[in-house]
């Protein structure tokens, strides 16, 4: 059948028209993430600037090296008035958010380098260290999801138990008896971080446990709600295998709720690697933003502060835009 001139025109237009609105909600949508990562990174910086000075003890002895560093009064003061510490409250916080707006983050109390350069030597241990825990994470949560669904009600009161076991596990408790198990009795693992992979799997493991509890959960339920849907009798009324009905669509709609979990999966992540750097002697923020906050570290807080805030930002868009793929009605979706 032959459409007529006027037809074509028609639908040209329409094409054309779904581009723009496309386009539109495009704009719209992106206008909206950075609006958002704009708000928070100005939450954070306001938040930390203002809770760092709650803390006892003056900033400027920090400076000087710490309340044992017995700096006399005169230093003090010289100190107060270099880093503008003698100003009042409101004119130092703005002039902060000053100094952030132009990239200048200034210089850290207590290691005496560019802040920038002091985050910069820390990060990529820690993203090492998120981004394995997250992959680990979702392999043993998918493993039990599967193995909970498809092995009966015994196994589904197994992995429930897993799940809510491990997602109430604290890291501190977890990362002791793993040290104890695998470093102190059987000798396997190194107990404080050691160069290569092997340095890795305790740390790992004690931050991915208690995370794949919560991934399982919603996971579970999900892989069991997609197995008992239209579309999956309907892959199973042509024909098709039961491993295929699993890998070819109820694990992509399973894996929904997960996707859409995993910006605050790092940020999980990233406060446990507080407590796991630590134990396991690890380089990294975490271990980082400890001892800044113990030294009343104020530029190098608010550093971390802000480039965690700024990386869970990220990661949770990278999370929508998954989820987008995963789900194209998402896409058609004007939020």
């Amino acid at each position: 059948m032959t459409l007529g001139p006027g037809t074509e025109v028609e639908a040209a237009l329409e094409s054309a028209a779904s581009t723009r609105r496309s386009g539109r909600g495009a704009v719209r949508w992106l206008s909206t993430r950075l609006a958002g990562l704009l708000f928070v990174l100005w939450a954070a910086a306001t938040l930390t600037f203002f809770a760092i000075r709650l803390i006892p003890g003056d900033p400027a002895q920090a400076i000087l090296g710490g309340p044992g560093s017995q700096a006399s009064a005169a230093a003090l003061a010289q100190a107060r008035a270099e880093y503008g510490l003698d100003q009042p409250l409101i004119l130092q916080y703005l002039g902060q958010l000053g100094r952030y707006v132009t990239g200048d983050f200034g210089t850290s109390y207590s290691l005496h380098e560019s802040v920038v350069q002091a985050i910069g030597q820390q990060l990529g241990g820690t993203l090492v260290l998120a981004v394995a825990s997250l992959a680990v994470a979702w392999v043993l949560a998918l493993a039990v999801a599967v193995f909970s669904v498809r092995a009966g009600r015994a196994a589904w009161a197994v992995g429930n138990g897993l799940e809510i076991v491990s997602a109430a596990v604290p890291h501190f408790w977890l990362a002791t008896v793993l040290i104890l198990l695998f470093s102190s009795t059987l000798g396997w693992l190194p107990a404080i971080n050691v160069p290569g992979p092997v340095g890795l799997v305790l740390p790992v493991v004690t931050l991915a446990v208690p995370l794949a509890g919560f991934l399982g959960q919603v996971m579970r339920e999900s892989l069991l709600n997609a197995l008992h849907s239209p579309f999956v009798l309907s892959a199973r009324a042509r024909g098709e295998s039961e491993v295929g009905v699993l890998v070819r669509h109820a694990l992509r709609h399973a894996a929904l709720p997960a996707i859409s979990l995993s910006g605050w999966a790092f940020g999980s992540l990233v406060s446990g690697a507080v407590v796991v750097e630590t134990i396991f002697a690890r380089p990294g923020i975490g271990r980082t933003l400890l001892r800044a906050v113990q030294e009343r570290d104020v530029p190098l807080v608010s550093g971390i502060v802000l480039v965690v805030a700024l990386a869970y930002c990220l990661v949770t868009v990278a999370s929508e835009v998954l989820d987008r793929v995963a789900d194209p009605r998402l896409a058609e979706s004007p939020r």
